[in-house]
């Protein structure tokens, strides 16, 4: 167990934790460029939209949308972090989606931006994914981003960040705590909607008089 804290710039962290620079655990590449409204909706691509990285920790594949793809583009691979850059609140800049699938012809919108390793000995991406989200990373995020209508960071300021990084081990034990966690909350999302569903059936049935209840 860690004996002791130590300052960082982003505050005190265990003595036996690290802080990295972004640039120095990978690199960035951008999303679709050259295309219009004609190339959306049809295709031999796919692509991850905006309100999917903005919306989960792990990219919904059930929730890819098509695009006509006939030239050279950054593909999106199992592992990539992808990031919106910019947003109507400096709140709301970098959120972070793991891809945990090898996922063919798979593109990232043009709104948002990749983060790739480059050594996969470094960072356990799902712990980066769950790091973004968490108070200590989005206040990180939010001082960096700049803007009056709206908030943007670009990509140097972005490679530029430091993150906190606790050894490969703890990342993992970690980021399976907090997977655990939003695995139990879907099971509860869908047994709340299924009690939903229950009990609107049943208003059906008690007021039309359909099902009478003995009184």
């Amino acid at each position: 167990q860690p004996k002791g804290t130590k300052p960082s710039e982003l505050g005190e962290i265990p003595e036996d934790w690290d802080v990295k620079a972004m640039g120095v655990l990978g690199y960035t590449f951008g999303g679709l460029s050259g295309k219009n409204k004609s190339h959306f909706g049809h295709g031999r691509g796919r692509y991850v939209p905006l309100t999917n990285v903005m919306a989960n920790t792990v990219i919904d594949e059930e929730h890819l949308e098509k695009v006509d793809i006939n030239e050279p583009q950054n593909e999106v691979r199992k592992n990539d972090l992808l990031f919106n850059g910019s947003s109507e609140t400096p709140e709301e800049v970098c959120f972070s989606s793991l891809v945990i699938s090898e996922i063919k012809n798979l593109y990232l919108n043009s709104f948002c931006f990749g983060f790739r390793a480059k050594s996969q000995s470094d960072y356990i991406p799902l712990y980066l994914a769950y790091w973004f989200r968490s108070n200590v990373g989005r206040s990180a995020v939010s001082i960096m981003a700049q803007g009056s209508t709206r908030y943007n960071i670009s990509k140097g300021q972005f490679l530029r960040l430091s993150v906190v990084l606790p050894s490969i081990e703890e990342q993992t034990a970690i980021a399976t705590i907090l997977s655990d966690m939003d695995n139990e909350i879907q099971t509860l999302k869908q047994r709340l909607a299924k009690t939903r569903q229950v009990k609107q059936g049943m208003m059906q049935e008690l007021l039309t008089g359909r099902t009478r209840l003995p009184f």
